[in-house]
């Protein structure tokens, strides 16, 4: 098979290089019939080989040039196909790049939302806990006015029951009484105004501040999608309460509602106020963070890349820190 395929490889070079020996054995032996004696048969013999030779290399030589033919357009064909399969390999994974860039976006904004939840879910907590301590301190005053009273009943028994083992039990109730008439009227009295004292020194009758009440509803509605109610309660929580605990987490959270409503310029104000009015905020990191995520949505990216610089750096074991990270890895900032 291998010399096989050698002469078909080397044919067109072999059928060139015997012609020619053909033509001169040709001329050789035509010169050779015209100058020497032989006999017209012979001569008429070879001629009609070397003519049945030269046919048979020609028909050789054409018989390869069409399987040439053949074997190139099916080559071509194949070349076509590839370059087909190839195009269309390429359009799939285009889709599929877009596919997965919209997934990442989808993702990223899905992520944003859990995180916004998850801050709000945090602060109820926070106020949750306020709350308490507040409610421990009320029974703390309430347990201490249950004893003082206890204790004044138990003394002013005794003097009760003296008239009788005296005998004159007008003129001992006359000695005994005025403190005790006076004592327990004044020492019950000033419980009833110093519960009020603990809330927020409001007089008895007045209802109660409702700074917890109001952020826990404000921060409600923001859970729930209700950007445009929760904007309200927390301007009004600002407006009554602006030195409160929670005024910070208020005022970042109307900077999470712009953010919400794609007022991108109002939102970064916001968080501007928390970081300049509200140092000791622990929303200082967040605002910082979203502020650069802000500055991202306008395509304002070294004002993001320096915000989110200023979280890793400042606060780099903090959650914020690495979502910062996160988002200069997207930005190609190192």
């Amino acid at each position: 098979m291998s010399r096989h395929y050698f002469y078909e490889e080397d044919f067109p070079l072999r059928i060139r290089l015997m012609i020619p020996m053909l033509a001169v054995l040709l001329i050789g032996a035509i010169t050779g019939g015209l100058l020497s004696p032989t006999p017209a048969g012979g001569e008429s013999k070879e001629m009609i080989q070397l003519q049945q030779q030269v046919a048979t290399l020609i028909q050789n030589q054409q018989d390869m040039r069409s399987a040439m033919d053949q074997e190139s357009g099916q080559l071509k064909v194949l070349v076509e196909q590839s370059a087909d399969s190839v195009n269309r390999v390429s359009n799939t994974v285009g889709q599929l790049e877009k596919t997965m860039q919209d997934v990442q976006a989808s993702s990223g904004s899905r992520m944003d939302a859990l995180t916004t939840q998850t801050q709000a879910i945090s602060d109820n907590l926070q106020v949750v806990q306020s709350r308490v301590g507040k409610l421990s301190d009320q029974v703390t005053d309430v347990r201490n006015l249950l004893q003082n009273i206890d204790a004044k009943i138990s003394g002013a028994a005794p003097a009760a029951e003296a008239p009788p083992a005296g005998g004159n039990g007008s003129q001992q109730f006359g000695n005994q009484p005025p403190a005790s008439d006076n004592s327990q009227p004044d020492n019950s009295q000033p419980p009833s105004d110093a519960q009020p004292s603990s809330d927020g020194g409001q007089p008895s009758g007045a209802p109660p501040p409702s700074a917890e009440v109001l952020y826990s509803t404000a921060l409600r509605d923001f859970s729930g999608g209700s950007y445009d109610i929760a904007k309200q309660e927390f301007v009004d929580y600002l407006k009554n309460f602006p030195t409160a605990m929670l005024a910070g987490n208020a005022r970042f959270y109307l900077g999470e509602i712009a953010y919400q409503q794609g007022d991108y310029h109002a939102a970064i104000a916001q968080y501007n106020s928390v970081i300049q009015n509200f140092p000791r905020s622990f929303k200082i990191a967040a605002a910082h963070l979203k502020k650069g995520e802000a500055y991202m949505a306008l395509k304002l990216k070294p004002q993001a890349a320096r915000e989110f610089k200023l979280v890793v750096q400042s606060y780099p074991e903090s959650d914020e820190a690495r979502r910062a990270q996160e988002r200069l890895n997207q930005l190609g900032v190192r």
